[in-house]
């Protein structure tokens, strides 16, 4: 796909808003198709499924700010003149083809292309089967907004395809990938980086960790429990795991009022061997796999820990390498922790719920990123290109 200008990519984007706004209850009622054919058991995934005024909205607000932002294409790096006479400037580049594969959101398919298109990216998007009714007039919309423009309907592309055939276009794609996008469960990524040829950046399995350290104002960490926990519980930035460290003052009352705030608000907990001492009618831990787990559900796992080394120990061992708090008074221990953690995103008395590329002033994003090449964290517009060496020179050549 040629190199477009910035007018250009713009002018499509605001076709794409217009074209939204006006077909928003065409728009709704194939969601509704979706949502009728669903499981509504399988509450975090019918949650992301949902496609309403407020959500289309919201996809015209994320086109907006991609609009707004600027080109990420043709930027200067760094350049230099050397004694030779060459002039080496290092400058952003589109990387060719994108394909993103994700299950139930629909909202995807809009922020995805219209991070990837502003990009100057190719984007195949590979959406579940319980959103394909969404899908459809989703990408119908982003066709009419290409045609208007003069431009090949070939930028954004979605893909319909089964497990099988996706598996065959992974081994062999019939076009040139440079990059994929597995948005999803630990299954979903693991099919992924067994079958693709390319690059694969990892996204979305969360299984977040909070700490709560002797030394923590305990109001404001049941406060921020309960938002990382239950404001939205199909996110990848929610709570799943809570360390208690046991030096803290009154620790055998305050694991029971953290039991009982949960409870209270529908959450499941799940408690290690040395909390059950407390809580013997919760159900105890039975298998290491429960700390590897993201629940997506309104369920978490409380556990006691030593010290602040335990807890890093522990998260690291564990958690998906997403977002990790710590909730506690003392700076210089909250420090230790934040350098500690191997994860995206790490939190100082705040909750987990932040990693989220709007909430982190970078805009839409394609994904959350838990992996460290090229970028980890939310992969916004300024992510999604790569960089291309420009040397110009008069004749020069090598001697040595």
């Amino acid at each position: 796909m040629k190199l477009l200008n910035t007018d250009i990519k713009n002018k499509v984007l605001h076709s794409m808003m217009q074209i939204l706004d006006s077909k928003r209850n065409e728009i709704i009622a194939a969601n509704q198709k979706d949502l009728d054919l669903f499981d509504k058991k399988d509450r975090a995934m019918y949650d992301r499924l949902i496609v309403d005024d407020k959500k289309v909205d919201g996809m015209i607000a994320a086109i907006r700010e991609v609009l707004q932002q600027q080109d990420p294409v043709g930027k200067i790096k760094s350049e230099q003149a050397l004694e030779n006479g060459l002039k080496i400037e290092n400058k952003t580049a589109p990387f060719g083809t994108i394909m993103i594969i994700y299950e139930s959101r629909p909202d995807v398919t809009i922020e995805a292309a219209v991070l990837a298109f502003k990009a100057n990216n190719k984007i195949l998007l590979k959406g579940g089967k319980e959103a394909v009714n969404s899908n459809i007039i989703l990408e119908k919309c982003w066709h009419l907004a290409l045609e208007e423009n003069g431009l090949d309907t070939q930028w954004i592309q979605l893909l319909h395809m089964n497990r099988e055939e996706t598996q065959a276009f992974l081994r062999n794609p019939t076009e040139k990938l440079d990059l994929i996008v597995p948005r999803g469960g630990e299954r979903l990524i693991a099919f992924v980086k067994e079958h693709a040829k390319c690059a694969v950046l990892v996204s979305g399995r969360g299984n977040n960790f909070l700490f709560v350290d002797k030394d923590a104002d305990w109001a404001k960490s049941l406060e921020v429990i309960l938002n990382a926990k239950t404001q939205k519980i199909s996110a990848c930035n929610a709570l799943d795991k809570i360390l208690v460290d046991v030096n803290i003052d009154d620790y055998s009352n305050k694991i029971k009022e953290l039991n009982a705030i949960l409870n209270n608000q529908g959450v499941s907990v799940v408690v290690d061997s040395k909390v059950a001492e407390l809580l013997p009618e919760n159900t105890v831990v039975q298998e290491d796999s429960i700390w590897y787990e993201e629940f997506l559900s309104m369920k978490c796992v409380v556990g006691a820990v030593e010290d602040l080394e335990a807890a890093v120990k522990k998260i690291n061992n564990y958690s998906g390498g997403h977002s990790a708090t710590i909730m506690t008074q003392n700076k210089e221990l909250a420090m230790e922790f934040m350098d500690q953690v191997d994860s995206a995103a790490v939190y100082h008395n705040a909750s987990t719920r932040f990693t989220d590329g709007g909430q982190m002033g970078v805009g839409a994003e394609l994904a959350i990123s838990t992996d460290k090449l090229h970028h980890r964290g939310p992969l916004g517009l300024e992510q999604l290109v790569t960089n291309k060496y420009y040397v110009y020179g008069d004749g020069q050549v090598r001697m040595s």
